[in-house]
């Protein structure tokens, strides 16, 4: 098996000590950090996570700061979502493009107040991206990563467990919502949030000396609600339609081509740098989108590339990621198909490393 050589260029974590304590078995690189992928085995930790609690070191989801008057300005100029009506407290999902049109990023933003900002980001280079768009147009803002190191709870138990290390109250956190919460004496902010579909909170460290003190005090107190260290799952994630930049999406694609049309307000979301690539977008439609797609037979993937998509011979699509689902029994899928065979109950033909499978587009995704 082939190693990861370390470096001071691959970046460990403040919670790096406990991934490798609980027994991590894999990682992959994100944003030149270690994001762990399995510690049992996927299929395990899969189970665990919709059961149970876990603790995901994503230290990797970087934060990009804007600090300062232009601001809020710079956080318009860089998506098409309207973001005049967000109030400090509040996370947009906020798809962020070129002026293409295309997507350079899928970040959360957390906005702290009007002047300041954190996007927390996917795996691509959004930081040197943002600062020259301030350097050009000559903002009154200061572009930095700082440190701050989000770790996520997931899980149907993860309510059970934040209240009792952050008080009953943080139930009452609505989704996509932050508050400010202590630990140790320090200022944590904590947004209800999290890359699965099994509910939970995203808890922003800031200052690295703290990792640990944290992670710790997380075991020590959910022991009998059985938690345990997780990452994020792929065949969760898959399940509940959980893109993926640079596997299920890139700058080729638009928001509106990725199902992240929603997001999109072009004509009020003055300033944005793609808003003239994306309203002629808007008006002609996209020519292909982003499907779930259910593949018969034995287990297939994960993707370490993409499949092909055929339809009576004809290419039509391909499949970025897939799994088997063993709560739906069936390989669960992430594809990009041409419009004229997207629709729900059209029969496809996937071109796997096991050979051609029978396929169909669903008309959801499962969770």
């Amino acid at each position: 098996m082939a190693l990861i050589a370390p470096s001071r260029r691959l970046r460990r974590t403040p919670f790096s000590d406990g991934v490798e304590a609980a027994g991590v078995k894999g990682y992959t690189v994100y944003n030149r950090m270690l994001l762990p992928t399995v510690f049992e085995s996927v299929e395990a930790d899969y189970h665990h996570l919709k059961r149970h609690v876990q603790v995901w070191d994503v230290s990797c989801e970087r934060q990009v700061e804007l600090r300062g008057p232009d601001a809020a300005r710079l956080m318009q100029m860089l998506t098409p979502r309207d973001l005049r009506g967000m109030t400090a407290g509040q996370c947009f999902y906020v798809p962020i493009v070129d002026e293409t049109g295309g997507m350079l990023n899928d970040p959360v933003a957390v906005k702290l107040s009007e002047d300041r900002w954190w996007i927390s980001i996917a795996d691509s280079d959004l930081l040197l991206w943002v600062k020259g768009i301030a350097n050009g147009w000559r903002l009154d803002v200061l572009v930095d990563e700082p440190d701050v190191s989000p770790l996520a709870i997931q899980g149907p138990k993860a309510d059970e467990l934040m209240a009792r290390l952050f008080g009953e109250d943080i139930r009452s956190l609505r989704f996509f919502r932050f508050g400010i919460y202590q630990f140790e004496g320090r200022d944590l902010v904590i947004a209800r949030s999290g890359y699965s579909k099994q509910g939970g909170y995203e808890i922003y460290l800031e200052g690295s000396d703290m990792g640990m003190p944290l992670w710790n005090r997380l075991f020590e107190l959910g022991a009998d609600l059985e938690v345990r260290a997780g990452c994020p799952n792929l065949i969760e994630r898959i399940e509940g339609g959980l893109l993926s930049y640079g596997n299920d999406m890139t700058d080729d694609n638009t928001p509106h081509e990725c199902g992240l049309g929603k997001f999109c307000n072009t004509h009020t979301a003055i300033g944005c740098i793609g808003r003239d690539a994306l309203l002629r977008v808007a008006k002609e439609g996209p020519v292909q989108q982003i499907r779930p797609i259910a593949i018969k037979g034995d287990a297939v993937g994960p993707c370490d590339r993409l499949w092909p998509v055929f339809a009576n011979g004809r290419k039509v699509g391909h499949v970025s990621s897939a799994a088997w689902s063993p709560d739906f029994n069936t390989n669960v899928a992430i594809g990009m198909v041409r419009m004229t065979h997207w629709d729900a109950g059209t029969a496809l033909e996937v071109e796997t490393p096991d050979g051609m499978r029978a396929a169909t587009v669903q008309e959801k995704f499962w969770i």
